[in-house]
């Protein structure tokens, strides 16, 4: 099948992708820093570092640490704000073409509204992604994510602020994570993208503390993939709207577990730490994947987990078709 055309394009809601990977936020700054490693035209998106009203510094030092199957971090949400995204980066970003997704949080869900009117406004956004995985000052700092009532309310808000395709990202970091993904979509929610981070902490045995300055922090990287991979799956058995999977993704069939298991793209993160062009490499294992499986078409495999799996043609059918007697 090498000659065979796999057609790798995606549609979730409004937004539509070349294929089904896109960078995570965070984890290559706002997408032009991929250039000199490859053509990010070929992704099927950007997805940029988290953008607040404000530029923010993030937290002092140590805020990364390795771990045996991934990483730690807590670099606090730093970013260049709202307007330097907007008037500088974003031009550059749009003389390549890929899908450009937005990711914004707030300490208030007027910030987080305030921020979606000015990603709308602005000119080659495909899609805003919310990171409602940080503290809610106007409910005593509980993060918004954990709290089903105040992700609908983020989530109404943004809606109201924008024209463009809404992502809600979930923190897997609850204990029934379909309650929260049925509160983004009845608030409006076009698309979720899971999972954040797990929350872990690294302790210096030789000094008695933590190694990251703030403690604890985000634990990322194939460590997390099966605990991923079955959130997925259980949002997508759950919720009927487009979901993008994330988590500990470092190649194409990893990607595809994740596809199989009900999203319609993935974001790839913690790998580019290590090998900065990863998004790429994964785009491709998919495609050849799709050519030695005889897939002529990646939505053919999304979701194979979760809809029930019909026999080969030509198979027994239910039981006792094999002939046997059931007395």
């Amino acid at each position: 099948m090498s000659a065979q055309t796999v057609s790798l394009a995606v549609r979730l809601a409004g937004l539509s992708l070349k294929n089904p990977v896109l960078t995570a936020s965070g984890t290559s700054g706002y997408g032009l820093d991929l250039l000199p490693h490859g053509d990010i035209a070929r992704l099927g998106g950007i997805v940029c570092k988290s953008l607040s009203l404000r530029p923010r510094e993030g937290n002092a030092p140590t805020r990364i640490a390795e771990t045996p199957a991934g990483m730690v971090n807590s670099i606090g949400l730093q970013n260049i704000g709202i307007d330097a995204f907007v008037e500088k980066t974003l031009p550059a970003l749009r003389l390549h073409d890929v899908a450009i997704v937005a990711n914004i949080f707030g300490e208030t869900i007027d910030e987080f509204a305030r921020l979606a009117a000015r990603v709308d406004a602005a000119e080659g956004v495909a899609a805003i992604e919310l990171n409602i995985s940080c503290p809610n000052t106007d409910r005593g700092g509980i993060e918004f994510g954990v709290d089903p009532e105040a992700t609908a309310k983020v989530t109404e808000a943004v809606r109201r602020a924008t024209r463009l395709p809404v992502i809600v990202k979930l923190s897997p970091n609850v204990t029934d994570i379909t309650v929260i993904a049925r509160a983004a979509r009845d608030a409006g929610a076009d698309i979720l993208s899971l999972v954040n981070t797990f929350v872990g902490m690294v302790i210096d045995i030789e000094t008695r503390r933590p190694v990251l300055s703030s403690g604890s922090g985000g634990l990322s990287g194939p460590a997390i993939r099966p605990m991923a991979v079955h959130l997925v799956h259980k949002v997508a058995r759950a919720v009927p709207i487009p979901l993008i999977g994330i988590g500990g993704i470092r190649s194409g069939d990893d990607a595809i577990e994740f596809l199989m298991a009900g999203a319609s793209a993935v974001e790839v993160g913690t790998a580019t730490f290590t090998e900065p062009a990863a998004t790429l490499r994964i785009a491709s294992e998919i495609d050849a994947w799709c050519r030695t499986h005889y897939v002529h078409d990646v939505n053919e495999i999304i979701g194979a987990v979760v809809r029930p799996v019909a026999p080969p043609a030509g198979s027994p059918r239910g039981p006792g078709a094999s002939g046997a007697s059931g007395g």
